[in-house]
């Protein structure tokens, strides 16, 4: 049975990787410009089979990528990929909003032009379809049309593929028609409900109370807070955040109503019977989201939010407190990343006849 090929572009943690290895994807390649992740990755050899660069999608582009991997244009299967996307956070409320990581969708584009692969997949926040990205994705679609793809654009939930937690990104999938109509179908959600918190945490031990890593289990450690985010904590009930905090709590940002200001969920628990809310590259702050533990004292640790992402349970990350939770937030979780893999696949073997 033919294998067909794959490059994971900005790889990151290797979430993407993981996914679409599983879905049977030959992965002939994973680039990052960061350093950090690619170290993450050579550290999981186990899962993380193929080979890994530190490489700027821009000295990629002239046939660079095409000359590593040994193949013309043309010949790759899949192309996929997520720029970075903070410039588009709908979280991000002061800057430029020509943020320059914006460019990295376009330099993206311009990588797919230059290998032309038969499917390409770009990832990202649902705030690139707003005031600030809207521009860039219609320029970057509308280019990817006049080279002959077809576009299919759609947001998704990872909840409805399993992810145990509730995290809504833009999937936009390029289909390379030669010859007849488009094949690619949107992968199914799930008829089974997604794993709860608890069902995904509940059953670790509490980290040492000394800050150090729990022995059995990597970056499962507790963040230090202030005697007073604990006693917020404290204050809180399972699922509830800073709208419930007494208003002696309330830090002084937080004065003005939350229906006005919005950031409801910040300073909050999470609830054991629901799903996670989106796992962010800061979800080692208790300050920043419902990242409080559902009754302990504490943020969950780096260990559970790469369980809440279905990260692989002996996976480990490279880099301090704030690198990991930056490469386990920024990842495309690998059971999504699997459904969305498979339904390539299927886009791929109908064109070559095994499908309609």
């Amino acid at each position: 049975m033919k294998r067909y090929t794959c490059v994971d572009a900005f790889c990151g943690a290797g979430g993407l990787s993981i996914g679409l290895a599983n879905a049977g994807f030959d992965i002939k390649l994973g680039f990052d410009s960061d350093p950090l992740c690619i170290q993450t990755l050579q550290m999981n050899s186990r899962l993380i089979k193929h080979p890994v660069i530190v490489e700027d999608v821009r000295l990629l582009h002239s046939g660079g990528l095409l000359d590593i991997l040994g193949m013309d244009r043309g010949e790759l299967d899949f192309l996929a990929g997520g720029p970075p996307c903070q410039g588009f956070s709908v979280q991000r409320t002061i800057g430029d909003d020509k943020d320059s990581r914006n460019l990295l969708v376009h330099d993206y584009g311009d990588l797919i032009i230059d290998t032309f692969p038969r499917f390409f997949l770009m990832e990202n926040v649902p705030g690139i379809g707003g005031k600030r990205g809207r521009a860039v994705l219609d320029q970057f679609c509308g280019k990817m049309e006049d080279c002959g793809y077809t576009i299919h654009k759609k947001i998704l939930n990872a909840a409805d593929y399993g992810v145990p937690q509730r995290r809504r990104r833009v999937f936009i999938i390029g289909e390379r028609c030669v010859i007849g109509t488009p094949k690619f179908s949107w992968p199914p959600a799930s008829n089974n409900r997604p794993p709860t918190v608890r069902e995904t945490i509940g059953y670790l031990p509490p980290p040492p109370r000394d800050g150090s890593d729990h022995p059995q289990y990597f970056g499962h450690r507790a963040d230090r807070l202030s005697e007073k985010n604990k006693e917020r904590l404290r204050a809180l009930k399972v699922g509830q955040s800073r709208v419930d905090l007494p208003d002696r709590l309330l830090a002084n940002c937080h004065q003005i109503p939350a229906d006005v200001v919005g950031h409801r969920n910040v300073y909050g628990r999470m609830d054991w019977d629901d799903v996670a809310p989106t796992i962010t590259a800061r979800f080692d702050s208790f300050t920043r989201g419902k990242f409080g533990h559902p009754e302990q004292i504490r943020s969950i640790s780096l260990y559970e939010g790469a369980l809440l992402q279905t990260f692989p349970k002996d996976y480990k990350f490279k880099g301090n407190k704030v690198d990991i939770a930056r490469q386990i937030g920024n990842a495309i979780p690998p059971k999504l990343a699997e459904a969305l893999g498979r339904a390539v696949l299927n886009g791929l073997i109908a064109h070559d006849g095994g499908g309609s």
